[in-house]
């Protein structure tokens, strides 16, 4: 089980803005158009102590838990990402034809590590629109391309790194080949 909390700053940011509404609130008694600001403090702390408080996400193996509220992997059909990614903002189609929307206010890391959690284990889903195994780079063969294909054909070749970090691999591969280390130093040790 991975357990995902609200990030902490969005209390201690809700204070500050609470803190900031009541010098402006303040200031207010002498200059009207304070009042504005100390308005706008107050709704801003509203939505961070909104977001700091949210319930805790939980991913175990075989359903994801929002607060009291637990959803099957087997029942997410599609997982659609928004322009959103912190705090992360996440459309859940359920089998049903029902939708909730997830929203997570973690730091970016994990954000980043809920979301991938979140395609990894919904195996049944659109990612985006695009179906799971195709998502995770699994190659489907049409019917007559099975037939033809050797029985022990190589296996799927699942995306690990991203392709600049392949790159950067195989240029690594190369010099280890060409020099025969990897050390910038040119020492002699016995």
């Amino acid at each position: 089980m991975t357990r995902y909390l609200p990030a902490r700053y969005h209390l201690w940011f809700g204070i500050s803005a609470v803190a900031f509404a009541g010098l402006f609130g303040w200031l207010g008694l002498s200059y009207q158009l304070a009042y504005i600001a100390a308005g706008a403090f107050l709704l801003t702390a509203a939505f961070l102590f909104l977001m700091a408080f949210r319930p805790a996400i939980e991913v175990h193996e075989g359903y994801l838990a929002m607060g009291r509220r637990i959803v099957p992997w087997m029942d997410i059909r599609r997982l659609d990402r928004t322009g959103w990614i912190s705090p992360l903002i996440v459309r859940i189609t359920l089998f049903d034809d029902s939708r909730l929307v997830l929203v997570y206010p973690g730091d970016l890391d994990s954000c980043n590590s809920l979301l991938r959690h979140l395609r990894r284990l919904s195996r049944d889903a659109l990612i985006d629109g695009i179906p799971y195994r195709q998502y995770w780079g699994e190659v489907l063969a049409s019917g007559a391309e099975r037939k033809q294909a050797q029985p022990q054909a190589q296996a799927p070749r699942y995306r690990i790194l991203r392709p600049e970090d392949e790159a950067e691999v195989e240029r690594l591969y190369q010099r280890l080949k060409t020099v025969g280390n990897l050390d910038q130093k040119n020492s002699d040790e016995k």
